[in-house]
């Protein structure tokens, strides 16, 4: 079943998101978000009436690795490859990320 998807409704949702969009992106999107509607739709018409829900993918759970502590590297030698590093402080120091 095809989503009858239109041109003004894909520009709504641009406009809704702050989106600048070109005629060509326009018609692509419409194009795509259809798609996308409609395998939504086919999704939801699938039974799931007889499928337990689930919290996770796992049947079993998440498995956890024993917290085993183990060696850590030198500071030393870590920081004398760390470019402009505070040695004294045991830093490294980065880039501002702004």
């Amino acid at each position: 079943m095809a989503s009858k998807l239109t041109r003004e409704e894909v520009l709504r949702v641009a406009r809704l998101a702050h989106l600048e969009l070109s005629d060509a992106e326009v018609e692509l999107f419409t194009h795509q978000l259809a798609d996308i509607l409609a395998y939504a739709s086919d999704v939801q018409q699938v039974d799931t009436a007889d499928v337990p829900p689930t919290s996770h993918a796992l049947a079993s759970g998440p498995m956890w690795r024993e917290d085993v502590p183990a060696p850590s590297l030198d500071r030393d030698e870590v920081l004398a490859n760390a470019p402009d590093a505070r040695r004294e402080a045991g830093l490294f120091r980065v880039p501002k990320v702004l």
